[in-house]
């Protein structure tokens, strides 16, 4: 099924969600490599793909994509900020298991502001209902059509 057709109101409505965190004033590498975390926890083909290439796009190596699901160990590969918001993005993703605990809530609170939190986590949200609706609904990676 293809949900932009089946319901395209609701997903011109995600799309403004999307515009907004995309003028958030949230550097758009950090956007988008907290877009490609929750889509890997998510295991969103279709979404790691997208965001990927964004990436590739905006200049971020190869050698630096790779290690986007181990990120904790990536050293330098991320600043301070980009740690903060994968970090960050785990935790709201899964928040069914976490909870979101207060020590995670304490770190990211010491990185970003008031406003640049609340567009992040709308902006891991988004990322999160996006991932379902194309899961759900068989999306294909644009690699896999390709191939």
């Amino acid at each position: 099924m293809d949900y932009n057709k089946a319901a395209p109101q609701a997903m011109k409505a995600l799309g403004a969600v999307y515009g907004y965190v995309a003028d958030s004033g949230l550097p758009k590498r950090l956007i988008d490599l907290a877009y490609l975390r929750v889509s890997q926890i998510n295991g969103c083909a279709y979404c790691i793909d997208m965001h990927s290439r964004d990436l590739i796009q905006g200049g971020l190596a190869i050698e630096t994509l790779v290690l986007v699901q181990t990120w904790h160990e990536a050293g330098a590969l991320f600043d301070d900020r980009e740690r903060a918001a994968m970090a960050w993005a785990e935790t709201v993703t899964q928040v069914a298991q976490t909870h979101v605990p207060q020590a995670d809530y304490d770190a990211a609170a010491h990185v970003f502001g008031e406003k640049e939190l609340a567009d992040l986590t709308l902006a891991i949200g988004l990322m999160n209902a996006y991932n379902r609706m194309a899961i759900s609904f068989r999306a294909k990676a644009a690699a896999a059509v390709k191939a």
